[in-house]
């Protein structure tokens, strides 16, 4: 019994040490900003098979091990950030007319999951039914430091001040600022200027360019050097890819994160030209597209 004891400490004492001694380039292992990292962004959470920007949406997302939640931001008529993706209230619940005409405590009164249920009908769940319009304190505070977030200042021009409440809400969940691990949250936007405003408030917080397909087909390398001064990568539309100016992206140092990749034939040709990971509503599918890719 005292030989079993003796050799569990010898074990335990060789462990903690290979440990202590773990060098940095493997620590670096973690890096989620790294190039030769593929990352699974779940698209408004799960949102293939729950109802988009729920926090149910999110921790499906969250059980099929995405490496990010994608979140995008609108703001009500009383100042507070929600989290939904069009700037009108139609499509995603039973409400009508402008998110920012409405305060928060109408919209929170919104059923979010019933049109899922009416539109996808062969994906329906009774519990969809009634399921809320969450806030971003809503989202962070239910995740905290146990997610990596992706989010998307939609409209900024719309909403004057979004920026400044958002860098507010992160540092409160200490996920911006001095506690903050780098690349736990990337913040993307098709407004160049609001990016800037966000560089501005916390220099340290990643930044992405989307870029709609347009703009893709007109991009220059002199675009490219621009973007890589204020952005850690670009999110374009994944149509507008080929395996030439993906190479011509990665060349200028910067990630690639195309939007919205649903299908396995599409993930795997994207794969294959290089890029560092996808925006999708099928997070288990890529998880799986991807091990395939890696072995």
């Amino acid at each position: 019994m005292r030989k079993h004891k003796l050799f569990a400490l010898v074990l335990l004492s060789f462990g903690l040490l290979s440990f202590i001694v773990t060098p940095v380039s493997a620590a670096g292992k973690g890096n989620l900003l790294s190039p030769d990292r593929i990352l699974t962004i779940a698209h408004r959470g799960a949102s293939g098979y729950v109802p988009e920007h729920t926090i149910l949406s999110f921790e499906t997302a969250q059980k099929m091990k995405a490496d990010y939640i994608e979140l995008d931001l609108q703001m009500t008529k009383d100042g507070k950030l929600i989290v939904m993706h069009d700037e009108k209230l139609d499509r995603t619940t039973n409400g009508q007319g402008w998110v920012k005409d409405h305060t928060l405590a109408e919209i929170q009164k919104l059923d979010a999951g019933s049109w899922f249920n009416k539109a996808y009908p062969e994906k329906a769940k009774p519990q969809y039914a009634g399921l809320r319009v969450p806030t971003l304190d809503d989202v962070l505070k239910r995740f905290g430091r146990h997610a990596n977030y992706y989010i998307e200042t939609k409209a900024p021009e719309t909403y004057p001040g979004m920026e400044e409440k958002l860098i507010a809400s992160l540092k409160k969940y200490k996920l911006a600022g001095k506690h903050a691990k780098l690349g736990q949250v990337i913040i993307q936007s098709f407004s160049r200027d609001s990016l800037l405003k966000i560089k501005q408030l916390d220099p340290k917080l990643p930044a992405v360019q989307l870029l709609e397909a347009e703009q893709m087909t007109s991009m220059t390398d002199a675009d490219l050097t621009d973007i890589k001064t204020y952005a850690v990568g670009i999110g374009p539309d994944y149509k507008a890819l080929n395996a030439q100016n993906v190479r011509n992206i990665r060349s200028h140092g910067l990630l690639l994160h195309p939007y919205t990749v649903n299908s396995e034939a599409d993930m795997r040709r994207l794969l294959n030209w290089g890029v560092t990971g996808v925006f999708t509503n099928y997070a288990d599918i890529f998880q799986k597209v991807k091990k395939e890719y890696k072995s």
